[in-house]
């Protein structure tokens, strides 16, 4: 199947969507509210959010050109079309978007990490190791870097680096080795002879738990390819500062590097910066943020049983209070 082919899922489960409906509902219900997506995938916390609040525009980001295909199709059938712009942007691109759109503020700013449903469900785009296609692992196919470039061209210490950061990955040196030392045989191309190498590499005991040998390799390489912890370091500020006060920011991530980031980034915003030897909290140095959740809260075992991709899931929350001085 080409990446030109229309790809329509049956089912989109979207992650928390209770959840993020209800944290976002308050900065999402005035007339002519402003809901940025800026990973908008096949657009399903978005749609809730759009039938929920008739008043609300919506700008869409997704550097992927079938996602936003797919999220195009799904809000023309719900009759939402006209207060919709899809965007092709990565999402630390908010300011230059926005900047391009005439929009000075927002209201609510979501995020949802990580892979997209559509990314998985189709094997040709390789970021799965579960069936065999062509390394690549690029949310934009037009991207310069593909996982095969990686893994056939980064020194093994690189390699290493990546698998044990962004991965945490164990075996990260092993596994590194073994590549070095299988590529230098016939360049990586495909993802099944990469996943079955790294089960190689990873002792026997420890491939009798914890999933797929490889889910935390191909975690690794598709941040890698992608730069996702850079583009995050780099929106989440942006896109706070987006926020008009009183507007919301809501971030699902899916692994622990993800949502160290947004905690420390929406901390950081609800902490009072009066200097200590001050007798008194000075408002200049106040808050910006307001958090709204008690630290990442995690789907219910429920929602978890019903789809298992949720399980991993993380959501934090924040609202604008006041500007900064």
């Amino acid at each position: 199947m080409s990446s030109s082919e229309p790809v329509r899922p049956a089912v989109h489960v979207p992650v928390l969507l209770d959840r993020v409906s209800e944290l976002l509902a308050p900065a999402c219900a005035a007339e002519g509210a402003v809901l940025v997506d800026a990973t908008l995938g096949l657009a399903g916390h978005s749609l809730a959010l759009l039938q929920a609040h008739p008043g609300l525009r919506l700008i869409g980001l997704d550097r992927d050109p079938d996602a936003r295909a797919e999220a195009a199709r799904r809000i023309e059938a719900a009759g939402c079309r006209d207060r919709v712009t899809l965007v092709p942007a990565v999402f630390d691109e908010l300011p230059d978007v926005l900047d391009r759109l005439g929009v000075a503020e927002v209201q609510a700013v979501l995020f949802d990490l990580g892979v997209s449903s559509l990314q998985l469900d189709r094997p040709d785009r390789g970021f799965s190791y579960a069936a065999d296609a062509p390394l690549d692992m690029r949310m934009d196919p037009g991207g310069p870097r593909t996982a095969a470039d990686v893994v056939n061209t980064y020194s093994t210490g690189d390699l290493a680096r990546v698998l044990r950061v962004y991965g945490e990955e164990r075996f990260a040196s092993r596994i590194a080795r073994a590549i070095e030392r299988e590529r230098g045989r016939e360049p990586f191309t495909r993802t099944g002879r990469l996943a079955e190498l790294v089960r190689e590499s990873i002792p026997a005991a420890t491939r009798r738990t914890g999933g797929h040998p490889a889910k935390r390799t191909f975690q690794a390489l598709r941040i890698e390819v992608n730069d996702e912890l850079g583009v995050l370091q780099r929106a989440l500020p942006a896109a706070i500062e987006a926020l008009a006060v009183g507007g919301r920011i809501t971030v699902i991530t899916f692994h622990s590097l993800e949502d160290r980031i947004v905690k420390q980034t929406l901390a950081a915003g609800a902490t009072d910066r009066t200097p200590p030897e001050l007798p008194v909290p000075l408002p200049e140095h106040g808050p910006t943020l307001r958090l709204l959740t008690r630290g990442g809260e995690s789907p219910s075992a429920e929602e978890a049983a019903a789809n298992p991709r949720a399980a991993s899931a993380r959501v934090r929350a924040a609202e604008r209070i006041r500007r900064a001085a």
